[in-house]
């Protein structure tokens, strides 16, 4: 997590830094994150070879390090619908941008689904459920029926 010149007014959106209340964020002057060494060597020392990338201003903010990660020959996968661009062209425009450079469009819902894999993984799923439910629109809907139906057939089979 980054913030642009915090004592300027760039906080943190209060709901993403709620996702991760005990990592605090990374301030910083850059524009391209991906330029400041108090980011990358974060990334770096983890050893891990793909990122999961968001920003506001995704024709700046986003596209910035998303192309010097690619070629530095990280996996970048940009999370397009957690991303807004200054207007839908700018944003649309990026992600092309983006995507001409290597990296894989992915949405919110893409992303939970691939680390959820399946709904028998209890722990995660508890997590998650909520999430779904309140961000997922019509799957969001559909879900929620799926396991009211799912409660159902246990307390018939029991």
């Amino acid at each position: 997590l980054t913030t642009v010149l915090e004592e300027r007014g760039g906080y943190l959106i209060k709901g993403l830094q709620a996702v991760f209340p005990d990592q605090k964020p990374i301030d910083r002057t850059l524009i391209n994150t991906w330029q400041d060494p108090n980011v990358t060597d974060i990334v770096k020392k983890s050893g891990r070879k793909q990122l999961i990338l968001a920003a506001l201003w995704t024709e700046v903010c986003l596209a910035m390090p998303t192309i010097q990660a690619l070629g530095e020959g990280y996996d970048v996968f940009i999370v397009t619908d957690a991303s807004g661009g200054i207007s839908a062209e700018a944003h649309d425009m990026a992600v092309r941008r983006m995507a001409q450079a290597g990296a894989v469009p992915m949405t919110w819902l893409a992303v939970l689904s691939e680390w959820q894999r399946d709904w028998a993984r209890e722990e995660s799923a508890a997590k998650l459920t909520p999430i779904l439910e309140e961000h997922g629109g019509a799957t969001g809907v559909a879900f929620a029926w799926e396991m009211q139906l799912l409660a159902s057939a246990q307390k018939a089979g029991k």
